[in-house]
């Protein structure tokens, strides 16, 4: 069990790609989406995870998280238990100075949608900011995968 610190930006170009040393495709969904306890079931190239979040701070920045991994045939047999909206994206991973960016390529009715998220150790870390992040969106709960499976960047 841990806590999760973490700060979500837009991204304003696809210059990440450029600095990514790493990309993995990643399907998931949601037994249950409740803002109080999300449990995903989660893909992550050939490896299956399930993941419970707690609520976050007011903040957005912090969260309870405790994630085991699984076999992918048992995460593929969780898909059927889902709530509607399987999310799909490409998620690249981008190292900069002392930090590694997150930074999820959404795909389906998400596609469009570009977002980087920086963990923290604690809240007041200063971390650098690439020229290819734009606003930030911590706490924006419209950005959490678990409302873009309900209600996808698309149809904003």
């Amino acid at each position: 069990m841990s806590v999760e610190i973490e700060r979500k930006f837009l991204v304003s170009s696809n210059n990440f790609e450029t600095y990514a040393f790493k990309k993995v495709y990643i399907k998931q969904g949601f037994l249950n989406s409740d803002k109080e306890r999300v449990v995903r079931v989660r893909i992550k190239d050939d490896e299956g995870f399930l993941t419970i979040k707690g609520p976050s701070n007011k903040e957005g920045t912090t969260r309870f998280e405790w994630e085991k991994q699984i076999s992918k045939s048992e995460a593929d047999s969780l898909f059927d238990l889902c709530e509607e909206g399987i999310i799909e994206k490409f998620r690249y991973l981008v190292k900069t100075e002392a930090h590694t960016y997150e930074v999820d390529k959404f795909l389906g009715d998400n596609e469009g949608l570009i977002v980087a998220e920086i963990e923290l150790n604690s809240e007041n870390e200063f971390f650098s900011k690439p020229d290819w992040l734009a606003k930030e969106v911590t706490g924006d709960i419209k950005y959490y995968n678990s409302n873009l499976s309900k209600l996808p960047y698309k149809k904003w």
